[in-house]
């Protein structure tokens, strides 16, 4: 049987560069395969297998050679787009020389309006510009001012303003929040009463300044606040969901007393020292106390049961709160009087340390929620008595003037505001809680006045009288710091809005019919006087004598008053605080110090009297006195 050869298929001659001729200049090898790869003479079965294995393996090598060329081609057109970059079809440009025929072209604004921008603060400048403007009119007709209290000229100027924004029904800027009144407005006001208070005469009636500022405030608001409570129980009225925390919540804010008024009509008519330094100091530190109580009452107002604990802890609390403010004060307040040792050179940022330490003694307080209030007042009365020995009489003029200029913006704007939103806010109108909160609100302090005086009275070197107790309860003002602190009660409060119509009826009735009818009141009833002018120099000299005469006096009977207690901390601070606190330690005599005040006050009326025009009198006086307290003292 005859064995049939293979048959062997010729192959057509294949190039891959006539398949794409592209690849002919990419330098790869020429590959083509043709018949006589696989020998010309194979013939049948004694063709041998070794030349067609090495024509497979010239083809897989040229094979394998031409993936490679075209991995290599492809790996380097991807790096030529870097990493993380998206290719996109072109965008047509907005504007420029490139841009397309039919784009809309914007030109570069030349004016532009952006009040968004600069909304807040520009409201607040008007509406401080707004209250200015109205108080300086107010001084131009000073005729007006002399009957009408200043802070009720600007409740009627709010109200006809808040009148005009609610017929065009628009909004009072929302500007007056919890923390805006209590970081902003509210400790240039404490500053400057605390700052101007009259040394001596307070220390003299401390006793009497705390036993009404701390007692009395108690007495007033726990007595309006279970006396509104009895009310409420009464079904007629329609508050029975108004619980006991609640009531002593708004009566702590109706106890509060600014008689910013009753002060100026004293100083008018020049009451004496005794009533006025009490109502000053009352004023001022009932503020702290109202506050602390209102904090108080605030937290124990979202309790659901008040255990006989809560009222001890309350008390400790309240202890707490106003001593660690006196002391953060004191504190603050050395502090400022030493750094102003080393501020000789340095003239210009006096007054800068002066509102800063004040202010942070403030802040810290509220960091530590003790007493701020407290805390400013005594870093104020320990500036006062310390750093104006180290200044220059330039900064002192600077500071007080500052000092009064903040004061009087925050009052302004507090009033002015006050008369705008009792227009514009929405209130809830109660008549029997309205009426009985004012007669409630008079009646407990007026018994305040009759019971805590008879108290005191033994211990005072000058008691008050009746007259002076007259002028005591009468002049219990609500204004400010009650409207505030109303208006600032949190969303919590059902009653929110009841409680701040209430109070904004407390204060527009104590401050119209009380604030107008003082002065007639007071010259009626003829009220103890003094003479403020004199402050001569022979009575310094008999001032001073008397003191070391009671003194001397009291030591020998065995008896503490203010004079002992003064001639104690006369020696400690000479001997000690004076060293450190003041450049230069040497005690100056009261009667040099008289001396060069009755001075600086006659060059002042001088330049008045001569110019017309005070504007460069500090400049000049400070420069005299700087001169003049170089000169050696014989």
């Amino acid at each position: 049987m005859s064995r049939n050869p293979p048959t062997v298929r010729r192959k057509a001659k294949v190039s891959f560069t006539d398949a794409h001729p592209g690849w002919s200049g990419c330098g790869c090898k020429r590959l083509a395969l043709t018949p006589s790869d696989t020998s010309s003479n194979l013939r049948g079965a004694q063709c041998s297998i070794r030349p067609l294995e090495a024509a497979v393996g010239n083809f897989t090598r040229q094979a394998a050679a031409f993936l490679i060329v075209c991995s290599c081609l492809c790996v380097s057109a991807e790096v030529s787009t870097p990493a993380g970059v998206t290719l996109l079809p072109p965008v047509q440009p907005e504007n420029g020389p490139q841009s397309y025929p039919n784009a809309k072209k914007s030109n570069l604004p030349v004016f532009t309006i952006n009040y968004s921008r600069i909304q807040i603060p520009f409201e607040i400048t008007l509406w401080m510009l707004l209250a200015s403007f109205a108080k300086v009119g107010f001084h131009v007709y000073h005729k007006i001012t002399i009957w009408v209290p200043e802070s009720c000229l600007l409740i009627s100027i709010g109200l006809i303003v808040g009148g005009i924004m609610y017929s065009v029904h628009e909004e009072p800027p929302a500007v007056l929040s919890n923390s805006v009144f209590f970081l902003y407005i509210l400790p240039p006001m404490v500053l400057e009463s605390g700052y101007f208070m009259p040394t001596r005469p307070f220390f003299e009636n401390i006793g009497t300044v705390f036993w009404f500022a701390v007692v009395g405030t108690l007495w007033n608001s726990i007595g309006i606040g279970i006396s509104l409570f009895g009310i409420c129980q009464i079904e007629a009225f329609g508050v029975q969901d108004i619980n006991l925390q609640e009531n002593l919540l708004f009566a702590s804010i109706i106890s509060a007393v600014d008689p910013v008024a009753v002060l100026t009509v004293f100083e008018d008519v020049s009451v004496n020292e005794q009533l006025y330094i009490v109502v000053f100091g009352e004023c001022l530190f009932n503020d702290a106390v109202t506050v602390v109580l209102y904090n108080m009452f605030s937290f124990v107002a979202e309790m659901p049961v008040v255990e006989p604990v809560d009222v001890f802890l309350g008390m400790a609390r309240f202890l707490v709160v106003g001593l660690g403010g006196m002391g953060f004060g004191i504190l603050f307040g050395f502090v400022a009087s030493f750094t102003t040792r080393f501020t000789s050179k340095v003239r210009e940022i006096e007054p800068l340390f002066i509102f800063m330490y004040s202010y942070l003694a403030y802040l810290v307080a509220e960091l530590f929620a003790i007493s701020s209030i407290m805390a400013i007042v005594c870093c104020a009365l320990t500036m006062k008595y310390y750093v104006e020995e180290n200044v220059s009489q330039r900064s002192c003029t600077t500071i007080r003037h500052v000092v009064k200029m903040l004061s009087s913006i925050s009052e302004t704007v507090i009033f002015f505001f006050l008369g705008v939103v009792t227009i514009t806010t929405e209130h809830e109108w109660n008549w029997g809680y309205l009426l009985f909160t004012l007669l409630f609100a008079f009646i407990w302090r007026s018994l305040g006045v009759l019971v805590l005086i008879p108290i005191i009275n033994p211990f005072r070197t000058i008691p008050l009288n009746l007259k002076d107790q007259f002028g005591l309860a009468y002049g219990g003002l609500r204004g400010a710091i009650s409207f505030a602190l109303a208006f600032t009660l949190p969303e919590s409060i059902v009653r929110k809005h009841l409680f701040v119509t209430a109070t904004i009826a407390v204060i527009l009735f104590t401050v119209f019919l009380q604030g107008i009818s003082i002065r007639p009141l007071i010259e009626l009833i003829n009220v103890r006087r003094t003479n403020r002018k004199e402050d001569l120099i022979n009575v310094e000299i008999h001032r001073r004598m008397m003191e070391h005469t009671m003194t001397g006096i009291e030591d020998i009977c065995g008896q503490w008053s203010h004079f002992y207690w003064k001639d104690k901390f006369m020696k400690f601070n000479n001997r000690f605080l004076r060293r450190i606190l003041i450049r230069d330690s040497r005690p100056e005599s009261g009667i040099v110090a008289l001396y060069k005040k009755l001075e600086l006050q006659n060059a002042m009326e001088i330049l008045d009297s001569v110019s017309g025009d005070i504007s460069s009198a500090p400049a000049i006086v400070s420069l005299q006195y700087e001169t003049w307290i170089k000169l050696p003292l014989n």
